[in-house]
């Protein structure tokens, strides 16, 4: 299934994506697509029931992040071999850990903002990895268990906040709109495979990122069953797995994003994602 989210911000109501690319208002199955909707159980009736019969949502809505009720935002450095070559690091020895403030999220297609000052804001495609069952002190094996499904994430990032200001990461990723989310949550059973999806990100037309998650160091079943560790996940918590190359602070000479440049992105078979460039006023 082909999970989402469309409304005004702080409005949004839980849809499904047909096959005939209509979208369907969920409301009378689930009051939205967080807690309990994500469990097995909430999946199972959001799939037993008839699609066909659900209203129509009419026009082109605005999609919102394709899961709500996030907890945590947890995201996952250098977990692409070729990308820690082009930042110039080792891969780790273990998974680098740090977070997203939930303030961040946003649509899919929301746009972009810069933060005031910036001169050095980023994009960075990322698999998303949507948690839909409880899990602290879970095994590899156990790990997909509590797997709601996944979504395209791109993780904003403003570098010199990040690296240059001291202290961690997490104020150069925290930015509002540096979350966007979706288009839709695409339930585990449409990806039998998560670590061989391509990936791409696109820069007013020109190819930045083309990647696969095919080179990710940390996979997906590790990263659940590690992160449950330390702390429990719950649903709606969101893992962005890290990017593969492409990203502007690689570059030589660098680049980063200016107001008016348009991003696009995608990963197979988990949607596409479009965002307008612009500074926060």
């Amino acid at each position: 299934m082909k999970l989402l989210r469309y409304g005004e911000p702080g409005a949004e109501k839980p849809g499904i994506l047909h096959t005939d690319a209509t979208i369907r208002d969920l409301t009378g199955i689930v009051p939205d697509l967080a807690g309990a909707a994500l469990h097995p159980e909430g999946l199972a009736a959001i799939a037993a029931a008839d699609i066909d019969a659900l209203p129509i949502v009419a026009g082109t809505p605005r999609l919102g992040p394709c899961v709500a009720g996030t907890g945590k935002f947890i995201c996952i450095g250098l977990n692409y071999a070729d990308h820690a070559a082009e930042s110039g690091m080792d891969v780790p020895p273990e998974p680098v850990i740090f977070m997203k403030a939930t303030s961040a999220i946003c649509g899919p297609n929301d746009p972009i903002v810069i933060p005031r000052g910036s001169e050095k804001t980023d994009w960075e495609v990322e698999l998303g990895v949507i948690i839909g069952k409880p899990a602290k002190y879970v095994t590899e094996d156990e790990a997909m268990d509590h797997v709601a499904g996944y979504a395209v994430t791109n993780d904003v990032s403003e570098r010199a906040y990040q690296i240059e200001r001291a202290g961690q990461w997490t104020k150069g990723k925290s930015c509002d709109n540096f979350g966007q989310l979706g288009p839709w949550l695409v339930t585990k059973d449409e990806v039998p495979d998560p670590q061989n999806l391509k990936m791409w990100l696109t820069l007013n037309g020109e190819t930045m990122q083309d990647g696969s998650t095919t080179t990710m160091v940390y996979g997906v079943k590790h990263l659940v069953s590690y992160l449950s560790q330390f702390m429990t996940l719950h649903p709606g918590d969101v893992i962005s797995t890290g990017t593969p190359p492409g990203v502007g602070m690689g570059m030589k000479p660098q680049r980063y994003l200016k107001p008016g440049e348009v991003v696009e992105l995608g990963i197979e078979g988990l949607g596409q994602q479009r965002q307008d460039v612009v500074a926060d006023t």
